[in-house]
């Protein structure tokens, strides 16, 4: 009895860790085949136009030990990080404000839903002829497209709050900004953060076509400026791979505040 027992407990510790890296293996082996059909598919086709993966990498290496790379990396982030802050510092407080107070979300929400699906791209002339060609345009593009979902984000998750949380915290005594510190904002803050990782996405899917137009720096002007500079695709396939590496970086860091202690209960994870 002893034996059969213990042979299960010592049969699912080896299964465990095959378990744990699953998450890793999965999305490597996914992007090694894809790495193979691409170059099979380049071999086959005989193109000249379109890069290998192995021309691609030596493009990589080529921009990094030029010192390009890194630097059109931070001019990127740096937009990116301008523009997200600022609509962070806005639109968080405004949403949840319009959440907590009627009157008011039912007469901004109109404006707010007016201008949300307007893509941030159509904004591009008025932001060039207010703050001319250069990184403060992109930086306004950018805050455009992030403050918007923000918003809407704070103000459905305040809405959303069980109203027994605020009535019980009524009942302590709490006076309105405790109230929205300790009661509102932790139970809307789940659905706050799914807001802010969508805006964060669209920022960085913004910030790279703003660079085409707005900037003379940045992974977006480094995809025209080699396809424009004697047709380098190995460079314009390089800058669209470091695009899409840092995208992935940037959600799985935004997942990963998901995951924090404080806002854990929120999201059903293990």
């Amino acid at each position: 009895m002893r034996r059969r027992i213990n042979g299960p407990a010592r049969s699912g510790r080896r299964h465990g860790a095959p378990g744990r890296l699953e998450p890793l293996l999965l999305p490597l082996g996914a992007a090694a085949v894809a790495l193979v059909a691409w170059h099979l598919v380049v071999r086959a086709t005989g193109t000249t136009v379109f890069p290998s993966p192995v021309a691609v990498a030596r493009a990589i290496v080529a921009l990094a030990r030029r010192g390009v790379l890194g630097a059109y990396v931070a001019d990127s982030l740096l937009r990116v990080g301008a523009g997200y802050g600022l609509a962070l510092a806005l639109g968080l407080p405004l949403g949840m404000a319009m959440g907590w107070y009627p009157a008011l979300g039912r007469a901004l929400n109109p404006v707010v839903q007016v201008l949300r699906p307007i893509s941030p791209l159509a904004w591009i002339p008025v932001a060039i002829v207010i703050f001319g060609i250069g990184g403060v345009a992109t930086a306004f593009l950018i805050f455009l497209a992030a403050v918007f979902p923000i918003t809407v984000a704070a103000m459905n998750g305040v809405r959303n709050v069980p109203a027994m949380y605020v009535q019980a915290g009524r009942n302590f005594g709490l006076p309105a900004p405790a109230l929205l510190r300790r009661v509102v904002l932790p139970a809307a803050l789940p659905q706050v953060l799914v807001g802010l990782r969508i805006a964060l996405g669209v920022a960085w899917l913004v910030v790279v076509a703003a660079e085409m137009v707005a900037v003379d720096s940045g992974l977006g002007y480094l995809v025209m400026d080699a396809r424009n500079a004697g047709k380098r695709y190995d460079l314009v396939v390089a800058a669209m791979v470091m695009i899409g590496v840092i995208g992935l970086v940037l959600d799985l860091g935004a997942r990963r505040i998901e995951r924090l202690r404080p806002v854990r209960w929120g999201f059903q994870v293990p």
